[in-house]
């Protein structure tokens, strides 16, 4: 639970000793701002909602069991949505869009900064395809890594549109964790095939490759200003 924080706790520990003191305290209030506009709220959350749910029925058409909610009832969502983006994914990207991202973008270019945030966030939850009980356990690693580069792209798109308001990138993370439980997409059973989550992390993938475009495209019509 505490290493969830870790990409936060990078981000203070960079600005204390980048930018001396205050700056962690400065960083913090530009979480207050979420005059984000409609298209940072409803066009992620209309994608993670469709490719999960299409991840999660198509399998039934081919003769798989249904999943279950693992959520109680759907009257708790507006909670366990508000949980992911601060508790439950959300926090992570105090370190990953929030700050760091800026820097990968500004060295290495837009996609190659999404592209090596990616590869990070990956690598850095390895330690949960090790402990058992966890969904990582029963991922494939290569499958994952599919996952988070279609998230980068989305995510990265989303915090653009927001005009860089970092609690976009923590909203949008929640609200992606926020449907899995809803549409179920793993087989918690050692070795099983996980038609679904193979299918999930295709789509996102797919959907990051054309995010990549779009943000390829708006790079080019800002530069020529159109």
């Amino acid at each position: 639970m505490l290493a969830a924080f870790g990409p936060a706790a990078g981000a203070f520990f960079s600005l204390r000793t980048i930018e001396g003191k205050g700056a962690v305290v400065r960083y913090l209030k530009r979480f207050l701002d979420i005059r984000f506009g409609w298209k940072t709220w409803l066009i992620p959350a209309g994608i993670f909602l469709v490719t999960t749910f299409a991840a999660w029925i198509t399998p039934e058409f081919f003769g798989c069991n249904r999943l279950s909610m693992l959520l109680p009832n759907i009257y708790i969502f507006p909670l366990y949505w508000l949980i992911m983006v601060f508790l439950g994914g959300g926090q992570e990207e105090i370190g990953w869009r929030g700050y760091i991202l800026e820097h990968l973008e500004t060295k290495f270019g837009t996609q190659t900064g999404s592209m090596l945030l990616s590869i990070i966030w990956a690598v850095w939850h390895i330690p949960l395809f090790l402990i058992s009980g966890t969904s990582q356990n029963y991922m494939n690693f290569i499958g994952f890594m599919m996952l988070t580069f279609g998230y980068s792209f989305i995510f990265s798109w989303a915090l653009r549109k927001s005009d860089n308001r970092p609690l976009a990138g923590m909203m949008v993370h929640g609200t992606a964790n926020s449907f899995i439980p809803i549409f179920p997409i793993l087989s918690m059973t050692a070795g099983a095939a996980q038609p679904r989550f193979w299918l999930w992390v295709s789509m996102t993938f797919a959907a990051g490759l054309i995010f990549m475009e779009i943000s390829r495209r708006e790079a080019i019509n800002t530069i020529s200003g159109k």
